[in-house]
Order: structure tokens, then sequence, then C-alpha cells
């Protein structure tokens, strides 16, 4: 299956959309026709190797937000220092994202997964582990590299555009959970819970330190050390998934999706996607 982290490939491909003018970068239909491009082009380069295309999506609010309220507290602040300085309206955006992503589930014969305190991030993982057959991750993401133990996970870099190789997975889980994670407002293993959301520096972590603690079972830190690791590692490691999501993910995936050729065209027709239109095949065959 070609597992697609839909809110990081979308985000990303307008970001760096730097050519188009702003008033028509973030319009529905320029993101429209983005987005729907974006999976054809997947599509048509890995699913003779990989098979066929699954969006994995986030939907209502994150379940590490009840295990850890600071989860991603910092981005509303950013994200609305952004819309003052430059207009960039992120509510607006994800809005539009959203109903892209109904349309795909109710037109497209792709799975759109969508489950309640999940993130498109669990929704891979859950698949991806699930199902030992070769898969393929489109994300820019590093934190699936913990994914790459299973041998028969591969990813493709869509910033890059080139595959994700040699990365230890077990030494990177095991870093990334000591340093934590700025950008999801997860602090390093010896700082405060709140220190990212009210601006307080972090506890500096050397080279030398990390190089150290890798060496030692998780068991053997100090309370310190130990009490920001197990904080960390439910926020950081797929294998703390809860299975109450985790079944979720599954049953969902294992739903039969009902789908008519025609209904395509209508959309293509309604919507005016005439280059997409007139490569449809690319879509279904």
């Amino acid at each position: 299956m070609i597992l697609i982290d839909f809110s990081n490939v979308i985000v990303g491909s307008i970001m760096v959309a730097h050519k188009v003018p702003d008033e028509e970068r973030f319009s529905e239909d320029f993101i429209r026709h983005l987005v729907l491009n974006s999976i054809r082009s997947y599509r048509n380069k890995h699913k003779n190797k990989y098979g066929e295309i699954v969006i994995c999506t986030d939907f209502h609010s994150s379940w590490r937000k009840e295990v850890f309220p600071f989860y991603k507290a910092h981005r509303k602040v950013a994200r609305d220092k952004q819309k003052k300085e430059s207009g960039l309206d992120w509510s607006a955006l994800f809005d539009t994202i959203s109903r892209i992503i109904v349309e795909i589930d109710t037109f497209f014969p792709y799975k759109v997964i969508r489950v309640a305190h999940a993130e498109g991030d669990d929704v891979i993982a859950v698949l991806a582990r699930s199902f030992k057959e070769p898969s393929l991750i489109v994300s820019s993401d590093k934190d699936f590299s913990q994914l790459h133990k299973h041998k028969w996970v591969k990813q493709w870099s869509p910033l890059k555009a080139k595959m994700v190789n040699g990365i230890d997975p077990y030494k990177y889980l095991k870093e990334h959970t000591i340093r934590g994670d700025k950008g999801d407002g997860i602090p390093n293993a010896l700082s405060a819970d709140d220190c990212i959301v009210e601006g307080v520096r972090q506890k500096a972590i050397s080279k030398k330190k990390v190089a150290t603690w890798l060496e030692l079972n998780p068991k053997d830190f100090n309370d310190d050390l130990k009490r920001g690791w197990d904080r960390n590692k439910v926020l950081i490691d797929f294998d703390c998934i809860p299975k109450k999501i985790n079944d979720s993910i599954l049953e969902q995936y294992n739903e039969k999706k009902e789908y008519q050729q025609g209904q395509l065209m209508n959309y293509f027709i309604k919507n005016r996607l005439k280059y997409l239109m007139e490569n449809m095949g690319d879509f279904t065959k």
C-alpha cells in the first residue's frame, strides 16, 4: 500500500509553491488541483511496486493532548502571529484541506482513513506494521524513521524527491525520545513539561551526554532523565499508540468501500479539472 501522510504532503507542497502568487496559492481551486495531481504522481510512480493509495489524515483532537496537555499547544500562538504578520490564515487553509479530503473519500476509489483522536502518523504507523506487505510511506517527516525497523516498510520524501535511507531506526527513536520534538511541543527529557509553551529555554543536552545515554538501558537512567524519558516515549514511540486507537484504525481500513466509475468523471467536470480529466486513467487503472 502507498500510505500518504496527507497533511505533511499537502501543506509542504503549498509552502514550496513560491512562484505562485499567494492569492492563487491559497485558493481552493489551486489547492484541489495540487492535492489531486500529487496523488496522481505518487500513484503513477509507485503503484506497480507498492499497490494502491491510502489517504492517512488527522481527525479531531489528538489522544496525545489528553496525555500531555502541552502537545502542539505552541502552534496556535505561532500561527496567530503569522496571520497577523503575513495574512496567512491557517484555519481557513485547514478548512479547505478538510473539504478536499471529504471529496476524495466521496468520489475517488481510495480508502481515506480518519479515526477520532488519531493523527495521520498513527494511521500510517498502525497500517504499516500490521500488514506485512510492501508498504511505502509518502512523507518528509523523520518521525517515520522508527518504522524502518520493519523490513517491508520504505519511505519516500516528497521534499527531497528520493527514498529515505541509511537511518538506524532503533538509535533514531531512542535519541529522538531523549531530545524531544520542539515542533510538536515535546521538551527534551531533562526539561519541564511547559517550557516550550512558556518560552523558557530548555536544559542543555550535549552530544557527549546523548552518546552516553544511548549506551544505557533506560531503566538505568537517573530519576530526572527517566521522568522525561517516560513522558516522551508515550508521545513519540508508535508502539505506545493506545489499543483503542489501533483497533479503530484497522476496523475502518477493513471496511469495504463502494465506488462507481462515473462519479469521478462527474467530479472532474463539476470542478473544471480538465487536465486531470484527460488523465483520469492515472487515478483508477
